[in-house]
């Protein structure tokens, strides 16, 4: 199919195509909704298997994606989540392994109890339905979000950014054929083939009732017009503005560890910290080291007047800065009195994605992890670990930070709702 809707006249036809494939992921949901756990195990393995085996075509797809982001003068942050080696594809089979080993959540009991007159009531897992997926140039998302979406019995609309089509093309292609040698039907996982933004209106729209849910996966742009425009839940994935706090009572050489693995150790994930914090009673010990450490690593370092003075190298921080999800080597940098201003400080400028204090102090953890209104608070460990796989969840088709339903990581027990099972014994109501 073409990459792009080739003009504006087009718009009836796209909308066809895409209330087509509304429908048919409907009448999919259906089937996934009853398919044995044993059947949905399988075909995700059979996927894995068959993602290896395309690792030519995937590479190759990949590499004129990367060659036309190069020269559109894409940043090195975008290319590093465009790019795809062996060692990434592999990576994304063995995720959709990890996927399939997990417990089937659909007919899960979450909770049951007996009221006084004999009923037993049941809460149990059941589909969310069909799930749109809309993502920006991340190729694996086109795999952990079909997947988990797979596994929890649900229908999927996958939508990814022009700039990574033909790498989500050759993935989902590959998927595909493992998925249909184990009978699950195609609908099942789709992608929306060409690039033509009118695609993510028609999906906002609902694609006449047939999406369920919204899941936006990008940066602010893409979150602000799906909450703007969207008719159907959103699952809201907003920026990782992500802090790292240096207590007074912080160990220094855990802190840089700590520092620059969340800062440098992939700075365009969504778990990457964005700012750092520390404690004016500690910064004349820790301060100097820190900011070098970044410095020295090839990170640049945007900071308050005591930054600036701890490091010539050190440029003057503007209030935007504190508000940015830079995704590159950028940090800003800033001083605070103590846990108070912290947390104020996360309060005004945080997106309520992941944040992170390091201290020995056990009380003062425990009031930040309290306090601190994120969907992950850490204690002595780096925010890069915002991060479906490494919570045990396979993957994640993104870091939810609203507070409805789901919340962090967005994984199978996740993309489900439930629904009460009564049995009686004849018990009608007095």
């Amino acid at each position: 199919m073409n990459r792009h809707v080739p003009n504006p006249a087009d718009k009836a036809r796209l909308t066809a195509e895409m209330r087509v494939m509304g429908r048919k992921a409907r009448e999919a949901a259906g089937l996934l909704g009853l398919m044995p756990a044993a059947q949905k195990t399988r075909a995700l393995s059979a996927a894995a298997a068959a993602v290896r085996q395309a690792v030519p075509a995937i590479l190759e797809a990949n590499g004129l994606d990367c060659a036309e982001a190069t020269a559109e003068g894409q940043s090195a942050a975008f290319l590093d989540r465009l790019l795809l080696n062996e060692a990434r594809i592999e990576a994304i089979a063995a995720s959709i392994e990890d996927i399939a080993a997990l417990p089937d959540p659909v007919g899960a009991v979450m909770e049951e109890w007996t009221r006084p007159n004999g009923l037993r009531i049941s809460r149990v897992r059941t589909p969310l339905g069909v799930i749109g997926v809309i993502f920006e140039s991340r190729p694996n998302v086109t795999a952990d979000a079909g997947a988990l979406c797979l596994k929890a019995g649900n229908a999927v609309i996958l939508r990814t950014g022009s700039g990574a089509l033909r790498s989500a093309l050759a993935i989902h292609a590959a998927m595909q054929r493992g998925l249909a040698a184990e009978g699950v039907p195609e609908a099942a996982v789709q992608i929306v083939p060409f690039g033509d933004r009118e695609a993510v209106g028609q999906m906002l729209a609902g694609l006449d009732g047939a999406i369920d849910v919204i899941v936006p996966r990008g940066g602010k742009s893409l979150v602000a017009r799906v909450q703007q425009e969207a008719r159907v839940p959103v699952f809201a994935h907003l920026d990782g503005n992500n802090h790292v706090y240096v207590h007074a009572k912080a160990d220094l050489a855990m802190a840089q560890a700590i520092l620059l693995n969340a800062k440098l150790r992939r700075t365009g994930v969504c778990g990457s910290a964005e700012t750092l914090l520390v404690d004016a009673a500690c910064a004349a010990s820790c301060l100097v080291p820190l900011v070098k450490a970044l410095l020295d690593a090839g990170c640049a370092v945007r900071g308050d007047a005591a930054c600036q003075a701890a490091d010539p190298r050190v440029t003057a921080a503007v209030d935007e800065d504190w508000s940015t999800e830079y995704l590159d080597a950028i940090i800003a940098a800033k001083v605070v009195s103590g846990p108070e201003e912290a947390m104020a400080h996360i309060a005004r400028y945080g997106s309520h994605h992941t944040d992170c204090i390091v201290t020995a102090d056990e009380a003062v953890a425990g009031r930040f992890l309290h306090e601190v209104d994120s969907a992950i608070v850490l204690h002595n460990a780096s925010t890069q670990f915002a991060d479906g796989g490494e919570f045990g969840f396979g993957a994640e088709i993104g870091i939810a930070t609203g507070r409805m339903h789901a919340r962090g990581p967005v994984g199978v027990e996740q993309l489900t709702s439930f629904k009460y099972v009564v049995r009686g014994q004849g018990t009608v109501r007095p």
